[in-house]
């Protein structure tokens, strides 16, 4: 009877041991091989833009129709210096096609990127602010080394990531570490959905890649939370697969083409749930209808709440503007709302956010 028991705790032991095995990764060993394979389709981008500045040489201002305002007058006169900043991109096409973020080259009059130790002029192709991505061609007729997008949706917390970029100019820098959350809302852009990560970021950073340890770009560095300005160990990249349907679209328009539903809309308070006759807070609350929308047209009030938008469930108000965003315009859809305690369906035809008048107004 011992002498089972021993074995059968030696078997539990081994089983153990093995499903350990299995389900866990050990940490890289070396990050080496990743890094030179990766390197040179990493870029370094300056840009250099003129910046007016107004500077008042006297610590007071002159009251209206002084005849020393008009004395003094050219004192007050704006002023114009050259700014440079500094970020990260990669290839991804052969022919010098550069993803970057749109802040890194916003109001740039001349960019410049480095690779391989050699500098080339580039122009925009496309930018969008509201997504904080932009595309820009190398101008040459070379060739380049290329990296691909992987799949971000499959990425996990506390898979292995490694970050290279130009962090304060020092280009080819390599950092590591894990991805320390996904769906990050960090009210930054209006489609937040971040990765964060524990890799070390920094200024310079900015639209430089976030690897797998399979060498596929899951992220494009963009922020980092820090009460000094340096690397705290929280930083955010935009996930690939957003990225690469806006990047895809800039690459063939030149601009974006997002869905629009012309609402206003703001949280479901546990206030605003309870009154509703909802069980708990979820969806978005309708505070306004665009006249002539595709809400208004689609019938869509003040006082609904959206809680389905295409088949994806809407948890919070946050994830309207992202599920808009990402379908197609002229789509023909099926809008879940509530409405005076009932459930109801809408059906209707989005439009397009870019020829919106609440768009071009901005």
């Amino acid at each position: 009877m011992k002498f089972l028991k021993h074995i059968a705790t030696k078997v539990f032991i081994l089983v153990f041991l093995i499903n350990t095995n299995l389900s866990s990764k050990a940490a890289p060993e070396s990050f080496a091989d990743l890094a030179e394979e990766l390197m040179p389709s990493v870029v370094n981008i300056s840009t250099t833009q003129t910046v007016k500045t107004k500077a008042n040489p006297f610590p007071f201002q002159f009251p209206p129709g002084s005849p020393f305002g008009e004395m003094f007058k050219e004192f007050d006169r704006p002023t114009e210096r050259k700014a440079t900043s500094l970020g990260s991109g990669f290839v991804i096409k052969k022919n010098g096609t550069v993803i970057t973020n749109n802040h890194v080259i916003a109001n740039a009059e001349d960019i410049i990127v480095r690779i391989n130790n050699k500098e080339y002029k580039a122009k925009v192709i496309g930018a969008d602010p509201y997504s904080d991505l932009a595309v820009l061609k190398i101008d040459t007729k070379e060739t380049f080394n290329i990296v691909e997008f992987g799949n971000s949706d499959k990425a996990r917390v506390g898979d292995w990531v490694m970050a290279i970029g130009n962090p304060f100019g020092l280009g080819g820098t390599v950092t590591s570490g894990i991805i320390s959350a996904r769906n990050r809302d960090i009210n930054l852009t209006r489609y937040d959905d971040f990765i964060q990560t524990d890799a070390s970021i920094n200024q310079g950073n900015s639209g430089g890649p976030l690897f797998d340890m399979n060498g596929n770009v899951i992220g494009i560095n963009t922020a980092i939370i820090s009460p000094s300005g340096a690397s705290s160990g929280i930083g955010f990249a935009i996930p690939s697969n957003y990225a690469s349907t806006i990047i895809d679209q800039l690459i063939e328009f030149g601009e974006t083409k997002r869905g629009w539903l012309g609402v206003r809309i703001q949280e479901v308070t546990k206030e605003i749930a309870s009154v509703a006759g909802l069980d708990k807070p979820k969806g978005a609350f309708i505070g306004g209808v665009s006249e002539n929308g595709p809400a208004d047209k689609g019938g869509i009030k003040s006082g609904d709440i959206i809680l389905e938008f295409d088949g994806e469930k809407i948890k919070t108000m946050r994830n309207l503007p992202r599920v808009v965003a990402n379908t197609k315009p002229n789509k023909r859809v099926t809008v879940k709302i509530w409405r005076e305690k009932k459930l109801i369906s809408k059906k209707f035809t989005l439009g397009r956010m870019e020829s919106a008048k609440e768009f071009k107004d901005k």
